[in-house]
Protein backbone atom coordinates (compact mmCIF):
# COMPACT_ATOMS: atom_id res chain seq x y z
CA UNK A 1 0.00 0.00 0.00
CA UNK A 2 1.43 3.44 -1.18
CA UNK A 3 0.46 6.82 0.34
CA UNK A 4 0.43 8.37 -3.72
CA UNK A 5 0.20 7.11 -6.91
CA UNK A 6 0.41 9.10 -9.81
CA UNK A 7 -0.98 6.61 -13.11
CA UNK A 8 -1.12 6.89 -16.76
CA UNK A 9 1.04 9.94 -17.12
CA UNK A 10 4.39 9.91 -19.50
CA UNK A 11 7.63 10.07 -17.18
CA UNK A 12 10.35 12.55 -17.67
CA UNK A 13 12.80 10.99 -15.45
CA UNK A 14 15.58 13.72 -15.44
CA UNK A 15 17.88 11.93 -17.26
CA UNK A 16 17.20 12.90 -20.37
CA UNK A 17 16.07 9.38 -21.70
CA UNK A 18 13.04 9.23 -23.97
CA UNK A 19 9.53 9.69 -22.27
CA UNK A 20 7.83 6.63 -20.93
CA UNK A 21 4.34 5.04 -19.62
CA UNK A 22 4.77 4.48 -16.22
CA UNK A 23 3.10 5.27 -12.57
CA UNK A 24 5.35 6.99 -9.87
CA UNK A 25 4.38 5.43 -6.52
CA UNK A 26 5.47 7.43 -3.69
CA UNK A 27 5.78 6.45 0.42
CA UNK A 28 5.88 8.72 3.05
CA UNK A 29 8.87 11.68 1.49
CA UNK A 30 10.45 9.25 -1.20
CA UNK A 31 9.62 7.43 -4.64
CA UNK A 32 9.12 4.50 -3.66
CA UNK A 33 8.20 2.70 -7.13
CA UNK A 34 8.55 4.17 -10.90
CA UNK A 35 6.95 1.31 -13.57
CA UNK A 36 3.63 0.10 -14.20
CA UNK A 37 2.05 -0.61 -11.02
CA UNK A 38 -1.77 -1.92 -12.33
CA UNK A 39 -3.43 -2.43 -9.30
CA UNK A 40 -1.35 -1.04 -7.34
CA UNK A 41 -3.24 0.26 -3.82
CA UNK A 42 -2.81 3.86 -2.41
CA UNK A 43 -4.68 6.43 0.00
CA UNK A 44 -4.32 8.92 -2.86
CA UNK A 45 -4.23 8.42 -6.43
CA UNK A 46 -3.75 11.01 -8.85
CA UNK A 47 -4.94 10.83 -12.82
CA UNK A 48 -2.03 11.50 -15.11
CA UNK A 49 -3.63 10.86 -17.99
CA UNK A 50 -2.40 12.83 -20.92
CA UNK A 51 -0.03 14.43 -19.10
CA UNK A 52 3.52 14.26 -18.17
CA UNK A 53 5.10 13.69 -14.82
CA UNK A 54 8.72 15.18 -13.88
CA UNK A 55 10.95 15.74 -11.11
CA UNK A 56 9.88 19.16 -9.54
CA UNK A 57 11.97 22.29 -10.97
CA UNK A 58 14.88 24.04 -9.49
CA UNK A 59 14.54 27.81 -9.50
CA UNK A 60 18.16 28.19 -9.57
CA UNK A 61 17.76 32.43 -9.19
CA UNK A 62 14.93 33.63 -7.11
CA UNK A 63 14.42 36.54 -5.16
CA UNK A 64 11.81 34.82 -2.46
CA UNK A 65 14.04 35.80 0.58
CA UNK A 66 11.84 37.08 2.96
CA UNK A 67 8.44 36.60 0.54
CA UNK A 68 8.36 32.94 0.01
CA UNK A 69 6.41 32.93 3.07
CA UNK A 70 3.64 34.91 1.05
CA UNK A 71 0.95 32.04 -0.45
CA UNK A 72 1.02 34.01 -3.18
CA UNK A 73 4.46 33.77 -4.41
CA UNK A 74 4.38 30.21 -3.22
CA UNK A 75 1.09 30.11 -5.71
CA UNK A 76 3.42 31.50 -8.61
CA UNK A 77 5.90 28.83 -8.41
CA UNK A 78 3.59 26.11 -7.95
CA UNK A 79 1.93 26.70 -11.10
CA UNK A 80 4.53 26.83 -13.02
CA UNK A 81 6.38 23.54 -11.53
CA UNK A 82 8.72 24.77 -9.66
CA UNK A 83 9.42 22.84 -6.15
CA UNK A 84 12.87 25.00 -4.72
CA UNK A 85 14.24 27.96 -4.89
CA UNK A 86 18.15 28.77 -4.65
CA UNK A 87 18.11 32.25 -2.33
CA UNK A 88 20.49 33.87 -0.93
CA UNK A 89 21.18 35.23 -4.76
CA UNK A 90 23.31 38.43 -5.82
CA UNK A 91 25.78 38.17 -2.99
CA UNK A 92 22.72 40.08 -0.51
CA UNK A 93 20.46 38.23 1.83
CA UNK A 94 20.01 38.09 5.52
CA UNK A 95 22.30 36.07 7.35
CA UNK A 96 24.97 35.79 8.79
CA UNK A 97 24.87 38.77 9.91
CA UNK A 98 25.02 41.01 12.97
CA UNK A 99 21.72 43.12 13.62
CA UNK A 100 23.28 46.15 11.90
CA UNK A 101 24.17 44.16 9.06
CA UNK A 102 20.85 42.62 8.45
CA UNK A 103 19.03 45.76 8.81
CA UNK A 104 21.81 46.94 6.10
CA UNK A 105 20.84 43.93 3.84
CA UNK A 106 17.10 44.57 4.29
CA UNK A 107 16.81 47.99 3.53
CA UNK A 108 19.74 47.50 0.76
CA UNK A 109 17.65 44.89 -1.09
CA UNK A 110 13.55 45.47 -0.52
CA UNK A 111 12.70 46.31 -3.68
CA UNK A 112 14.22 42.27 -4.47
CA UNK A 113 14.39 40.73 -1.16
CA UNK A 114 11.48 42.31 0.61
CA UNK A 115 11.90 43.47 4.40
CA UNK A 116 13.46 41.27 6.80
CA UNK A 117 14.67 43.87 9.45
CA UNK A 118 15.20 41.62 13.03
CA UNK A 119 18.91 40.49 13.18
CA UNK A 120 21.02 39.17 14.64
CA UNK A 121 20.23 35.88 12.38
CA UNK A 122 23.00 32.87 11.59
CA UNK A 123 22.23 30.84 8.47
CA UNK A 124 21.03 28.21 10.71
CA UNK A 125 18.32 30.55 12.45
CA UNK A 126 17.10 31.23 8.36
CA UNK A 127 17.14 28.08 7.37
CA UNK A 128 15.26 26.63 10.38
CA UNK A 129 12.61 29.17 10.14
CA UNK A 130 12.07 28.20 6.25
CA UNK A 131 11.88 24.33 7.34
CA UNK A 132 8.38 22.93 7.19
CA UNK A 133 6.69 26.51 7.34
CA UNK A 134 6.42 27.14 3.72
CA UNK A 135 4.79 24.82 0.47
CA UNK A 136 8.32 24.70 -1.43
CA UNK A 137 11.63 23.74 -0.39
CA UNK A 138 14.24 26.36 0.04
CA UNK A 139 18.20 26.21 -0.28
CA UNK A 140 20.68 28.87 0.64
CA UNK A 141 23.86 30.62 -1.05
CA UNK A 142 26.18 32.40 1.47
CA UNK A 143 25.51 36.16 0.45
CA UNK A 144 29.16 37.96 -0.17
CA UNK A 145 28.15 41.36 -0.07
CA UNK A 146 26.33 40.67 3.62
CA UNK A 147 29.08 39.19 4.75
CA UNK A 148 31.86 41.30 3.61
CA UNK A 149 29.68 44.65 5.49
CA UNK A 150 29.47 42.05 8.47
CA UNK A 151 32.87 42.65 9.06
CA UNK A 152 34.03 45.40 7.02
CA UNK A 153 30.99 47.74 6.76
CA UNK A 154 30.52 49.97 3.38
CA UNK A 155 33.93 50.43 3.49
CA UNK A 156 35.42 50.42 -0.32
CA UNK A 157 39.08 49.22 1.19
CA UNK A 158 40.60 46.11 0.06
CA UNK A 159 40.33 43.44 2.53
CA UNK A 160 43.23 43.47 5.09
CA UNK A 161 44.51 39.59 6.39
CA UNK A 162 42.27 40.15 8.84
CA UNK A 163 39.22 41.30 7.61
CA UNK A 164 39.80 37.92 5.33
CA UNK A 165 40.10 35.80 7.81
CA UNK A 166 37.06 37.42 9.48
CA UNK A 167 35.22 36.66 6.69
CA UNK A 168 36.17 33.14 5.70
CA UNK A 169 35.10 31.98 9.63
CA UNK A 170 31.68 32.98 8.57
CA UNK A 171 32.01 31.22 5.10
CA UNK A 172 33.34 28.10 6.94
CA UNK A 173 30.63 28.50 9.40
CA UNK A 174 27.40 29.07 7.02
CA UNK A 175 28.50 25.76 5.10
CA UNK A 176 29.03 23.98 8.22
CA UNK A 177 25.47 25.38 9.24
CA UNK A 178 23.86 24.26 6.07
CA UNK A 179 24.75 26.89 2.76
CA UNK A 180 24.73 25.47 -0.63
CA UNK A 181 27.35 28.01 -1.98
CA UNK A 182 28.10 31.43 -2.28
CA UNK A 183 27.21 34.27 -4.11
CA UNK A 184 28.49 37.34 -4.96
CA UNK A 185 27.49 40.88 -6.31
CA UNK A 186 29.70 42.36 -8.44
CA UNK A 187 27.50 45.63 -9.45
CA UNK A 188 26.31 45.91 -5.70
CA UNK A 189 27.45 47.42 -2.39
CA UNK A 190 29.63 46.62 -0.85
CA UNK A 191 30.05 43.84 -3.54
CA UNK A 192 31.82 45.80 -6.10
CA UNK A 193 34.89 46.89 -3.82
CA UNK A 194 35.87 43.03 -3.91
CA UNK A 195 39.03 41.72 -5.85
CA UNK A 196 39.67 38.19 -7.83
CA UNK A 197 41.81 37.54 -4.98
CA UNK A 198 39.22 38.60 -2.16
CA UNK A 199 36.57 36.01 -3.41
CA UNK A 200 38.71 33.76 -4.41
CA UNK A 201 40.34 33.23 -1.00
CA UNK A 202 36.56 33.07 0.29
CA UNK A 203 35.55 30.45 -2.00
CA UNK A 204 38.73 27.93 -1.13
CA UNK A 205 36.19 26.11 1.58
CA UNK A 206 33.40 25.40 -0.96
CA UNK A 207 34.54 21.70 -1.26
CA UNK A 208 32.54 21.13 -4.67
CA UNK A 209 29.44 23.11 -4.01
CA UNK A 210 29.10 26.39 -6.47
CA UNK A 211 30.48 30.43 -6.88
CA UNK A 212 27.42 31.79 -7.52
CA UNK A 213 27.93 35.28 -9.00
CA UNK A 214 26.15 38.37 -10.49
CA UNK A 215 29.44 39.75 -12.35
CA UNK A 216 31.01 42.64 -13.17
CA UNK A 217 29.45 43.20 -16.70
CA UNK A 218 26.98 41.73 -18.77
CA UNK A 219 25.85 41.88 -22.14
CA UNK A 220 28.50 43.34 -24.93
CA UNK A 221 30.61 43.62 -21.95
CA UNK A 222 30.78 40.14 -21.16
CA UNK A 223 33.92 39.00 -21.42
CA UNK A 224 34.84 41.97 -18.35
CA UNK A 225 33.22 39.82 -15.99
CA UNK A 226 33.83 36.56 -17.22
CA UNK A 227 37.60 36.93 -17.00
CA UNK A 228 36.99 37.80 -13.39
CA UNK A 229 35.27 34.58 -13.01
CA UNK A 230 37.93 32.69 -14.77
CA UNK A 231 40.50 34.19 -12.78
CA UNK A 232 38.43 33.61 -9.64
CA UNK A 233 38.01 30.01 -10.17
CA UNK A 234 41.22 29.53 -11.26
CA UNK A 235 42.74 31.23 -8.38
CA UNK A 236 40.11 28.60 -5.97
CA UNK A 237 39.72 25.93 -7.84
CA UNK A 238 35.88 26.19 -7.15
CA UNK A 239 33.17 25.49 -9.42
CA UNK A 240 31.40 28.81 -10.80
CA UNK A 241 27.80 29.35 -12.00
CA UNK A 242 26.98 33.02 -13.41
CA UNK A 243 23.97 34.34 -12.57
CA UNK A 244 21.28 35.88 -15.03
CA UNK A 245 23.55 35.21 -17.83
CA UNK A 246 22.26 37.74 -20.58
CA UNK A 247 23.98 39.39 -23.73
CA UNK A 248 24.17 38.92 -27.82
CA UNK A 249 25.10 35.15 -27.92
CA UNK A 250 28.50 35.72 -30.47
CA UNK A 251 29.85 37.52 -27.12
CA UNK A 252 28.81 34.97 -24.49
CA UNK A 253 29.14 31.52 -26.47
CA UNK A 254 32.36 31.82 -27.30
CA UNK A 255 33.10 32.94 -23.78
CA UNK A 256 31.25 29.94 -22.13
CA UNK A 257 33.56 27.61 -24.54
CA UNK A 258 36.90 29.05 -23.29
CA UNK A 259 36.12 29.12 -19.86
CA UNK A 260 35.82 25.29 -20.22
CA UNK A 261 38.74 25.21 -22.62
CA UNK A 262 40.45 26.80 -19.42
CA UNK A 263 39.37 23.44 -17.40
CA UNK A 264 36.89 25.75 -15.20
CA UNK A 265 33.29 24.24 -14.03
CA UNK A 266 31.51 26.61 -14.90
CA UNK A 267 26.98 26.56 -15.24
CA UNK A 268 25.16 29.36 -15.69
CA UNK A 269 21.40 30.17 -15.58
CA UNK A 270 19.47 32.03 -17.83
CA UNK A 271 15.39 33.48 -17.93
CA UNK A 272 13.61 33.47 -21.46
CA UNK A 273 12.99 37.65 -21.11
CA UNK A 274 15.19 40.55 -22.31
CA UNK A 275 14.37 42.79 -19.84
CA UNK A 276 16.00 43.35 -16.52
CA UNK A 277 15.07 44.25 -13.08
CA UNK A 278 16.58 45.61 -10.07
CA UNK A 279 16.91 48.27 -7.18
CA UNK A 280 16.90 51.54 -9.24
CA UNK A 281 19.85 53.48 -7.46
CA UNK A 282 21.98 50.82 -9.60
CA UNK A 283 20.79 51.60 -12.35
CA UNK A 284 20.88 55.15 -12.33
CA UNK A 285 23.40 56.56 -9.71
CA UNK A 286 26.68 56.93 -10.49
CA UNK A 287 29.72 54.63 -9.17
CA UNK A 288 30.77 58.30 -6.60
CA UNK A 289 27.19 57.99 -5.07
CA UNK A 290 27.92 55.69 -1.71
CA UNK A 291 24.46 53.88 -1.80
CA UNK A 292 25.52 51.80 1.13
CA UNK A 293 25.53 55.14 3.00
CA UNK A 294 22.26 56.03 2.17
CA UNK A 295 22.18 59.42 4.04
CA UNK A 296 25.64 60.25 2.57
CA UNK A 297 23.70 59.30 -0.46
CA UNK A 298 20.65 61.53 -0.30
CA UNK A 299 22.73 64.46 0.13
CA UNK A 300 24.38 63.74 -3.26
CA UNK A 301 20.93 62.92 -4.93
CA UNK A 302 19.26 66.28 -3.51
CA UNK A 303 22.10 68.51 -4.26
CA UNK A 304 23.59 69.80 -7.53
CA UNK A 305 26.85 68.17 -8.18
CA UNK A 306 25.18 65.52 -10.10
CA UNK A 307 23.05 67.83 -12.58
CA UNK A 308 25.44 67.07 -15.41
CA UNK A 309 24.72 63.04 -14.65
CA UNK A 310 21.43 63.03 -15.03
CA UNK A 311 21.45 65.32 -18.10
CA UNK A 312 23.26 62.12 -19.74
CA UNK A 313 20.92 59.75 -18.39
CA UNK A 314 18.15 60.95 -21.05
CA UNK A 315 18.59 57.79 -23.01
CA UNK A 316 17.77 55.97 -20.07
CA UNK A 317 14.40 57.21 -19.00
CA UNK A 318 12.14 55.50 -21.70
CA UNK A 319 13.45 52.04 -21.26
CA UNK A 320 12.73 52.26 -17.25
CA UNK A 321 8.99 51.22 -15.92
CA UNK A 322 8.54 51.91 -12.29
CA UNK A 323 8.02 48.26 -10.30
CA UNK A 324 8.20 49.36 -6.39
CA UNK A 325 7.98 52.76 -5.14
CA UNK A 326 6.18 52.60 -1.63
CA UNK A 327 4.96 55.96 -1.03
CA UNK A 328 4.29 56.63 -4.34
CA UNK A 329 2.45 53.85 -5.63
CA UNK A 330 0.38 55.46 -7.85
CA UNK A 331 3.67 55.25 -10.33
CA UNK A 332 4.38 51.98 -10.38
CA UNK A 333 3.32 50.48 -13.64
CA UNK A 334 4.57 53.56 -15.21
CA UNK A 335 7.51 54.44 -17.18
CA UNK A 336 9.87 57.43 -15.52
CA UNK A 337 8.59 59.36 -18.77
CA UNK A 338 4.87 58.46 -17.86
CA UNK A 339 5.06 59.14 -14.30
CA UNK A 340 7.00 62.78 -14.49
CA UNK A 341 4.33 64.33 -16.77
CA UNK A 342 2.12 63.33 -14.54
CA UNK A 343 4.25 64.67 -11.57
CA UNK A 344 4.62 67.60 -13.60
CA UNK A 345 8.41 67.78 -13.94
CA UNK A 346 11.04 66.26 -15.64
CA UNK A 347 12.54 62.54 -15.67
CA UNK A 348 15.45 63.36 -14.00
CA UNK A 349 13.72 65.32 -11.53
CA UNK A 350 11.19 63.05 -10.98
CA UNK A 351 14.05 60.25 -10.25
CA UNK A 352 15.49 62.08 -7.81
CA UNK A 353 12.34 62.73 -5.81
CA UNK A 354 11.64 58.69 -5.91
CA UNK A 355 15.02 58.11 -4.79
CA UNK A 356 14.78 60.51 -1.97
CA UNK A 357 11.11 60.00 -0.48
CA UNK A 358 11.82 55.74 -1.06
CA UNK A 359 15.37 56.14 0.51
CA UNK A 360 16.89 54.56 -2.25
CA UNK A 361 13.87 51.73 -1.94
CA UNK A 362 12.51 52.19 -5.42
CA UNK A 363 12.78 49.20 -7.81
CA UNK A 364 12.84 49.29 -11.86
CA UNK A 365 12.16 46.65 -14.67
CA UNK A 366 14.66 47.98 -17.59
CA UNK A 367 14.20 47.25 -21.43
CA UNK A 368 17.46 46.55 -22.60
CA UNK A 369 19.58 47.96 -25.90
CA UNK A 370 19.47 44.66 -27.62
CA UNK A 371 15.10 44.27 -27.20
CA UNK A 372 13.89 42.91 -30.47
CA UNK A 373 14.59 39.53 -32.95
CA UNK A 374 18.50 39.91 -32.49
CA UNK A 375 18.13 39.68 -28.54
CA UNK A 376 15.68 36.96 -28.91
CA UNK A 377 17.45 35.04 -31.04
CA UNK A 378 20.37 35.04 -28.58
CA UNK A 379 17.99 34.01 -25.84
CA UNK A 380 17.25 31.19 -27.41
CA UNK A 381 21.07 30.36 -28.61
CA UNK A 382 22.14 30.69 -25.44
CA UNK A 383 19.24 28.79 -23.22
CA UNK A 384 20.16 25.42 -25.56
CA UNK A 385 23.55 25.58 -23.99
CA UNK A 386 24.01 22.17 -22.39
CA UNK A 387 25.91 24.56 -19.24
CA UNK A 388 22.42 26.26 -19.11
CA UNK A 389 19.92 26.08 -16.16
CA UNK A 390 16.99 27.70 -15.34
CA UNK A 391 16.82 30.50 -13.10
CA UNK A 392 13.77 33.35 -13.23
CA UNK A 393 15.22 36.02 -11.37
CA UNK A 394 12.33 36.53 -9.96
CA UNK A 395 11.16 39.73 -7.97
CA UNK A 396 7.75 39.60 -6.19
CA UNK A 397 8.24 43.11 -4.10
CA UNK A 398 6.16 45.52 -5.29
CA UNK A 399 2.65 46.24 -7.42
CA UNK A 400 4.49 46.11 -10.89
CA UNK A 401 7.38 43.49 -10.61
CA UNK A 402 8.72 42.04 -13.33
CA UNK A 403 6.74 38.98 -15.14
CA UNK A 404 9.30 36.39 -14.96
CA UNK A 405 9.07 35.32 -11.48
CA UNK A 406 5.11 34.58 -12.39
CA UNK A 407 6.24 33.46 -15.60
CA UNK A 408 9.74 31.84 -16.65
CA UNK A 409 9.41 28.22 -15.93
CA UNK A 410 6.14 27.83 -17.58
CA UNK A 411 7.50 30.26 -20.55
CA UNK A 412 10.44 27.78 -20.99
CA UNK A 413 7.93 24.65 -21.58
CA UNK A 414 5.46 26.61 -23.50
CA UNK A 415 7.01 29.05 -26.02
CA UNK A 416 10.95 27.25 -26.38
CA UNK A 417 9.67 23.83 -25.83
CA UNK A 418 6.25 23.59 -27.42
CA UNK A 419 6.36 26.32 -30.01
CA UNK A 420 9.65 27.00 -31.12
CA UNK A 421 11.27 23.82 -30.21
CA UNK A 422 14.41 24.87 -28.86
CA UNK A 423 15.07 21.74 -26.11
CA UNK A 424 12.93 18.76 -26.39
CA UNK A 425 10.75 17.71 -23.10
CA UNK A 426 13.53 15.49 -22.39
CA UNK A 427 16.06 18.12 -22.31
CA UNK A 428 14.06 21.22 -20.88
CA UNK A 429 13.67 18.36 -17.78
CA UNK A 430 17.09 18.25 -17.34
CA UNK A 431 18.20 21.96 -17.89
CA UNK A 432 15.20 22.93 -14.95
CA UNK A 433 15.70 19.66 -12.85
CA UNK A 434 18.36 17.49 -12.46
CA UNK A 435 21.39 19.73 -13.73
CA UNK A 436 20.37 22.51 -11.26
CA UNK A 437 19.98 20.07 -8.35
CA UNK A 438 23.53 18.03 -8.99
CA UNK A 439 25.03 21.61 -9.34
CA UNK A 440 23.53 22.60 -5.93
CA UNK A 441 24.40 19.66 -3.87
CA UNK A 442 20.71 18.27 -4.30
CA UNK A 443 22.18 14.80 -4.77
CA UNK A 444 18.65 13.22 -3.89
CA UNK A 445 15.76 15.65 -5.90
CA UNK A 446 16.06 16.24 -10.03
CA UNK A 447 15.24 12.77 -11.05
CA UNK A 448 12.24 10.37 -10.80
CA UNK A 449 14.23 7.52 -8.87
CA UNK A 450 13.43 4.79 -6.35
CA UNK A 451 14.69 6.23 -3.19
CA UNK A 452 14.48 9.66 -3.91
CA UNK A 453 13.15 12.62 -2.48
CA UNK A 454 9.43 12.91 -3.97
CA UNK A 455 9.24 16.16 -5.41
CA UNK A 456 6.90 15.68 -8.61
CA UNK A 457 5.16 18.08 -11.17
CA UNK A 458 2.25 16.80 -13.06
CA UNK A 459 1.34 19.04 -16.74
CA UNK A 460 0.13 19.20 -19.74
CA UNK A 461 2.24 19.86 -22.75
CA UNK A 462 -0.71 20.86 -24.50
CA UNK A 463 -1.66 23.66 -22.45
CA UNK A 464 1.11 24.54 -20.13
CA UNK A 465 2.41 28.54 -20.32
CA UNK A 466 3.44 31.94 -19.30
CA UNK A 467 0.33 34.47 -18.78
CA UNK A 468 2.03 37.39 -17.13
CA UNK A 469 3.14 39.96 -19.05
CA UNK A 470 4.84 43.36 -18.57
CA UNK A 471 1.59 45.05 -18.29
CA UNK A 472 -0.17 41.84 -16.24
CA UNK A 473 2.65 40.83 -14.44
CA UNK A 474 1.47 39.14 -11.73
CA UNK A 475 -0.82 36.78 -14.02
CA UNK A 476 -0.51 32.84 -13.15
CA UNK A 477 0.98 30.51 -15.18
CA UNK A 478 -1.28 27.58 -16.71
CA UNK A 479 -1.41 23.57 -17.37
CA UNK A 480 0.51 22.65 -14.26
CA UNK A 481 -2.50 21.44 -11.89
CA UNK A 482 -0.75 19.12 -10.14
CA UNK A 483 2.57 19.37 -7.26
CA UNK A 484 4.31 17.79 -4.74
CA UNK A 485 7.02 17.98 -2.39
CA UNK A 486 8.17 15.78 -0.28
CA UNK A 487 5.38 13.57 -0.87
CA UNK A 488 2.52 15.72 -0.40
CA UNK A 489 0.48 17.14 -2.27
CA UNK A 490 0.98 21.15 -2.36
CA UNK A 491 -1.08 22.09 -5.48
CA UNK A 492 -4.26 20.05 -6.60
CA UNK A 493 -6.38 21.15 -8.97
CA UNK A 494 -4.15 24.09 -9.64
CA UNK A 495 -4.88 25.51 -6.04
CA UNK A 496 -2.83 25.58 -2.86
CA UNK A 497 -3.92 22.72 -0.18
CA UNK A 498 -2.41 23.91 2.21
CA UNK A 499 0.52 21.99 2.83
CA UNK A 500 3.83 23.28 3.88
CA UNK A 501 5.84 20.15 3.50
CA UNK A 502 9.00 22.32 2.09
CA UNK A 503 12.31 21.86 3.24
CA UNK A 504 15.04 23.80 4.06
CA UNK A 505 17.62 22.20 1.86
CA UNK A 506 21.09 20.92 2.62
CA UNK A 507 23.91 19.40 0.68
CA UNK A 508 23.78 15.91 0.72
Amino acid sequence: MFDVVISGGRVLDGTGAPAYRADVAISGDRIAAVGRLDGAGAAVVIDAAGRLVAPGFVDCHAHGDAVVFDRGVQLAALRQGVTTFVLGQDGLSFAPGSAETVAYASRYFAAVNGLLTEGPLTVAELLDGYDRSVALNTAYLLPHGTIRYDVMGASPEAASPEDLAGMLARVERGLSEGAVGLSSGLEYLPGRYASAGELAELCRPLAGLPYVTHMRAYGARAGVGMADVVEIAQLSGAAVHVSHLHGPADVLLPLIDEAHGKDVDLTFDTYPYLRASTILAMVVLPPSVPGAEVDRALEMIASTELDAWWAGLAPTWPRLTISHAPGLEWAEGLTMVEAAERAGVDPAAFCRRLLVETRLEAGCVAARPDEGPAGEESVRAVLRHPSQTGGSDGIYVGGHPHPRGFGAFARFLGRHVRELGDWTWEQAVVHLASHPARRFGMHDRGLLRPGFAADVVVFDPLTVGDQATYDAPRTLAAGVDDVLVSGQRVLAAGELTGATPGRALRPR
